[in-house]
């Protein structure tokens, strides 16, 4: 309920009224049906603006710090992603984000929207990353469509760091839906969900215009620490 409070009535008309959304190529999200909504990441506001201009819930997961901020402004980011139905997943991997999958596929097998950042995190300087296979694993459990997201400006309107957004018109792009129906029963076939993952970026790439960097934004985020020579 709260999610469509916020999107109709509370946040939604104020948000499109300041930022006027410019949306290319939204009739590709289906009326209805599962499809996976996998998108670039520019900003802490890219899972305000995209749930903002579907029709349809947006069900996205985010980091799990999101949901344990401390003080008053930890309480209410945890209240908005609660209220808005995000699933919080653990990005060190292992059980934790098996699970966070496992609950995009219960929305998806309900015939919901899954939103994904491939990447996995927000990129530290507004080119495109590496993605991880999650959405790839996703699409072929699920046997959902995938609508390819740009976010063309938000890193502009709030870069990261940056709590209060600048006034700017948002510009979101939407891609043609990709089928992977052809890998059909392949789920789990680490080259497959490799080459899934690939296509996926590659359309980002050509959709946002965006340079593409293969290596994980992780890794560039926290680089390992040089080793301190030995003397001999």
């Amino acid at each position: 309920m709260l999610y469509w409070l916020l999107k109709y009535v509370i946040l939604g008309p104020l948000l499109k009224l300041i930022f006027r959304p410019q949306v290319e190529g939204l009739r590709n999200v289906p009326a209805s049906g599962p499809v996976i909504l996998a998108s670039n990441h520019l900003s802490f506001s890219d899972s305000i603006f995209t749930p903002l201009i579907t029709s349809r819930k947006v069900t996205f997961v985010a980091k799990a710090e999101y949901f344990t901020g401390k003080g008053i402004k930890g309480w209410l980011t945890k209240m908005f992603f609660v209220g808005t139905g995000t699933i919080p997943v653990d990005r060190s991997g292992g059980r934790a984000a098996r699970a966070a999958l496992d609950t995009q596929l219960q929305v998806l097998r309900a015939g919901g929207v899954a939103g994904i950042y491939p990447e996995g995190t927000r990129s530290p300087d507004g080119r495109l990353y590496r993605g991880k296979t999650g959405v790839a694993r996703l699409a072929l459990e699920s046997g959902a469509p995938v609508v390819p997201v740009v976010m063309l400006n938000a890193d502009e309107i709030q870069p990261p760091g940056k709590l209060i957004p600048k006034v700017a018109r948002v510009k979101i792009r939407f891609g043609a839906p990709l089928d992977f129906s052809r890998y059909a029963g392949l789920a789990g076939d680490r080259f497959v969900e490799r080459a899934v993952t690939d296509e996926i970026m590659y359309e980002l790439m050509e959709l946002s215009g965006r340079e593409y960097v293969d290596i994980y934004a992780q890794k560039l985020k926290d680089p390992q620490p040089v080793p301190t020579p030995v003397a001999a």
